[in-house]
């Protein structure tokens, strides 16, 4: 009941007074029946962009630290997103994978549509990075058409450290549904789910005409901020030499 007081009357008419979202390929979704939505993510906001506009319920797997924040303001976070229609997923460890595809083929065991990122994280420069193979597992378990997405402009009104969104419109942009039903049952082949994965990256790059990065957005991400760390290390080396007086 709460998602859609979020949705009708709560954070839907917000998000669309901030953003102005124009729609296009909604038909694209299916009406009825389990189907995977999966989209490229440049925004925090994304996670209650794309919701506010289907009309159909959809539930997204989210990262556990959303979940998990200390105090009152972490128990209202986690009902929040709770509220929202996610569901928490531990990335870590050599579990984080399977735990995933366990969620998502629940979701879609349900008959309901399910919202993955490929990525695994957010983009932290606007470039579409290499898709994890676990939305190729769970379209080939379950059977499912995955409807691919674009979100275009959010990056640009909130990118990662943006508080508040900076009030400009964006495009939400839905392609035609996928049908991998052509490999069913080849779920274990690793060659199979590379190529599942890299045909749903590219009809997403397809629609949002992003620059294309052909590794895993979280190794990129991590190289920049050891690149990072080591500069602000030598800066403070510098400033320890510098002659004084």
């Amino acid at each position: 009941m709460f998602y859609h007081l979020l949705k009708y009357v709560l954070l839907g008419p917000l998000l669309r007074l901030v953003f102005r979202p124009r729609i296009e390929g909604l038909d694209h979704v299916p009406s009825s029946g389990a189907a995977i939505v999966a989209g490229n993510h440049l925004s925090f906001s994304d996670h209650f962009l794309m919701p506010a506009v289907l009309k159909r319920r959809i539930t997204f797997l989210a990262k556990a630290e959303y979940f998990t924040g200390p105090g009152l303001k972490g128990r209202l976070t986690a009902a929040f997103f709770r509220s929202a229609g996610q569901i928490p997923v531990d990335r870590s460890g050599k579990e984080a994978g399977q735990a995933a595809v366990r969620e998502g083929l629940g979701v879609l065991g349900r008959g309901e549509l399910l919202g993955i990122y490929p990525e695994g994280t957010r983009s932290h420069d606007g470039r579409l990075y290499k898709g994890k193979v676990g939305v190729a597992v769970m379209a080939l378990k379950a059977g499912v058409p995955v409807v691919p997405c674009a979100m275009i402009g959010t990056f640009e009104a909130q990118p990662p450290g943006r508080r508040l969104p900076r009030v400009r419109p964006v495009t939400i942009r839905f392609g035609e549904p996928l049908d991998f039903s052509r490999y069913a049952g080849l779920e274990h082949e690793k060659a199979v789910l590379r190529a599942v994965t890299d045909e749903i990256m590219y009809a997403i790059l397809s629609l949002s005409g992003q620059e294309y990065v052909d590794r895993y957005a979280a190794e990129v991400k991590a190289e920049a901020a050891e690149r990072e760390r080591a500069a602000k290390v030598r800066q403070a080396r510098r400033v320890r030499r510098a002659p004084r007086g």
